[in-house]
């Protein structure tokens, strides 16, 4: 089958939102102000890392792309997998006792394994940018990168390529950027332990956050066999449906009481993640922020880690900051970047009907938005939705 020249897709800006102005102390002139109430900050991104850029790729033709996490200075490099069944790239390099210190982007990909030749377009791309390690006859870009299974969404026999890798590298920036059903997360649906047909649409997220000057962000894209929760509450967002599809089941709790799973292939799942932060790190430290930020997936996915996902965290530290909080800090804000994130793909992402018949609702075709800081533009985003 002939395959058509994909086309890019760009990633969407969007203002920070306004940070807090720090309350007056008392001073021997006068009494102590009233202390302020913060304004509600948005979710932040990734991008809010400096050095961090990211592009998507966008397949036209059925629902799956690419994401690229770039660092184009370099960034010193951590992964950890939880999930049984990954398929990965250049991981082994990033163990703390291997030789390379630095990576120059990080590639999730939809596509199963046929999607790790994304990542060969990545390093093209950033070869004719002069970016890459210098093995003294030229630069040679470092380019780990992890795939999600999304073969049951579509048309299977299109799926990412190098040129993908390419086009989602041409559109990086430093912009916000878009989340729901793009690149990676085109084609990712969650809760799908009782069957794809009860199952809803994942989808690709980002979040921040910034404490004492230094920042923690993450990318996720969720493809999770389990539902995904909201951190704070515990209550279901997305993932497997009533029979009747019309109602959220709650897949611990129908485990819990009995009903049985589908019979899983192993690998037909799977959540990637990315976590960036602007303070120095080894790599050890880095490896370890990853490890933190599997924690982050733990509490917003149930059941997480299974035998039939590969999820794969990746760290990245830029260095760009004068100042580490430490690690105790640094990995609570990656765990908490990590779960926000994971939120975010599943509150940005639209329902879906393939030709197929398939089709995959959305967390807020089944309800309301929850009522939290994480998803502020979500009643304005399904107004949005209902006009298209």
């Amino acid at each position: 089958m002939p395959q058509a020249t994909p086309r890019a897709q760009p990633a969407t800006s969007q203002r920070k939102a306004p940070q807090p102005a720090a309350a007056k102390s008392a001073t021997a002139a006068g009494p102590a102000q009233p202390q302020r109430t913060p304004r509600r900050r948005g979710p932040g991104s990734i991008t809010d890392v400096p050095g961090i850029e990211v592009g998507h790729f966008t397949d036209e033709r059925r629902p799956t792309g690419c994401t690229v996490v770039m660092a184009r200075e370099g960034a010193v490099a951590g992964v950890d997998v939880r999930g049984a069944a990954p398929g990965t790239r250049e991981t082994d390099l990033l163990d703390p006792s291997n030789l390379v210190q630095q990576v120059h982007a990080i590639v999730l990909a939809g596509g199963s394994a046929w999607g790790l030749d994304a990542a060969s377009g990545a390093v093209r791309w950033l070869e004719e940018q002069g970016v890459g390690f210098n093995v003294g006859v030229g630069r040679l870009p470092i380019v780990p990168a992890a795939v999600l299974f999304d073969l049951l969404v579509g048309d299977m026999r299109i799926r990412p390529d190098a040129a993908a890798g390419y086009a989602a590298c041409a559109a990086a920036s430093t912009r916000r950027p878009a989340e729901g059903n793009v690149g990676a997360g085109t084609g990712a649906a969650v809760g799908k332990i009782f069957g794809i047909h009860r199952a809803m649409k994942g989808g690709i997220g980002t979040a921040s956050v910034t404490v004492d000057g230094v920042t923690v962000g993450a990318l996720v894209a969720c493809n999770a066999l389990g539902d995904v929760l909201d951190p704070d509450t515990g209550r279901v967002l997305a993932g497997a449906r009533t029979a009747n599809g019309r109602r959220l089941l709650d897949t611990r709790r129908a485990l819990l009481r009995g009903e049985p799973p589908k019979p899983l292939l192993p690998g037909t799942n799977t959540t990637l993640g990315v976590i960036a932060t602007d303070a120095p790190l080894t790599k050890a430290q880095a490896q370890r922020l990853a490890v933190a930020g599997q924690d982050g997936l733990a509490r917003s996915i149930n059941p997480v880690h299974t035998l039939s996902d590969g999820d794969t965290v990746f760290a990245l530290a830029t260095g760009r900051a004068d100042h580490s909080p430490g690690m105790m800090v640094l990995a609570t804000m990656a765990a908490e970047a990590m779960a926000r994130a994971t939120v975010r793909a599943v509150l940005a992402a639209r329902g879906l009907r393939t030709a197929e018949g398939l089709h995959l609702p959305a967390a807020l075709d089944l309800a309301p938005p929850p009522d939290t800081g994480m998803a502020p533009d979500l009643t304005r985003q399904k107004a949005q939705q209902a006009k298209d």
